[in-house]
């Protein structure tokens, strides 16, 4: 699988030029992608970033010359990137749980972080429900923000989450909520398709526009900070996120690129992604995933 081959070139290049002033945009153009698709990815499939598994690896190996050698840790700080002491200290204490300067004099543990290898396995005996769509032309009507491809899959950045507590707190959606009769108000979190030559992505919440929405004033909307969202015709596939809260958003992403590309002989296709937030789901249904595909 292409992908598979791209996300270890990814990690062979990273590997090859550690010592180097690059990032996880570097690497994505190195493997010919957007920076966006790239880090959605690479952290879904690894649990990490690029940016971290960089800085992971180049601490690893500060470590490892820390309590071999003799170097100055002012120059093994240098080397592996950072531009004063203090903030390396910083940083190797954070990931190793000791300073620099304790590992040298008392032979104090440290963290081994070795180089990640892609190895896709699929396990027997588990389900995993999905349904496979082909959408016509589909219109949307959303209130949107624009957002670092850096926080995608950052479970500490509730950037997203913010947004829509924002939305729900001030009322913000009122002027399209209305647009819908009671029982077809779902609303949609949509994703941008992917772009090479930027580093952020565009996040709307918004309505379906459709034979069920009152007619409207796309203008006055758009004074209010509404844009129609246009999504080309796709195939996507479906999934059920089951849970409480937004991680098992994130969890329905892993599954994607572990579990149902490896088996299914797609790749990720190029339109928006989006999630169906049901006014009247079913009982423990958070949304559901709606993910361009196309045959590999």
């Amino acid at each position: 699988m292409e992908w598979i081959a791209a996300m270890q070139e990814a990690i062979t290049y990273m590997e090859d030029h550690l010592l180097e002033e690059i990032n996880y945009e570097d690497v994505a153009r190195h493997v010919h992608t957007s920076s966006y698709e790239f880090h959605r990815t690479f952290s879904c499939l690894t649990g990490l970033t690029a940016n971290a598994y960089i800085r992971n690896r180049r601490l690893s190996l500060a470590g490892k010359e820390i309590i071999e050698t003799d170097q100055r840790i002012t120059d093994i700080a240098l080397k592996y990137g950072y531009e004063t002491p203090e903030s390396f200290t910083k940083a190797f204490t954070r990931f190793h749980g000791v300073s620099p300067k304790t590992a040298r004099e008392e032979a104090a543990k440290l963290t081994l972080f070795n180089p990640f290898s892609i190895k896709i396995t699929v396990d027997g005996g588990k389900s995993m429900d999905y349904k496979i769509v082909q959408t016509e032309q589909k219109k949307f009507i959303a209130l949107t923000r624009s957002f670092s491809n850096e926080i995608i899959n950052d479970d500490d950045n509730h950037e997203i989450p913010d947004f829509w507590g924002e939305c729900n707190s001030n009322n913000m959606l009122a002027p399209i909520w209305m647009l819908r009769e009671d029982g077809k108000r779902d609303l949609y979190g949509l994703c941008s398709q992917t772009r090479n030559d930027s580093d952020t992505f565009e996040y709307g919440i918004g309505i379906l526009v459709d034979e069920d929405t009152e007619e409207f004033d796309l203008a006055e909307l758009e004074q209010k900070g509404f844009k129609l969202w246009t999504v080309n015709p796709a195939t996507y596939v479906v999934f059920d996120c089951i849970g409480t809260d937004a991680d098992c958003i994130g969890e329905m992403w892993s599954k994607f690129f572990k579990e149902f590309l490896p088996q299914m002989g797609y790749e990720a296709g190029d339109e928006a992604d989006y999630e169906i937030y049901y006014e009247n789901g079913p009982e423990n249904l958070f949304c559901e995933l709606w993910i361009p595909i196309k045959k590999a």
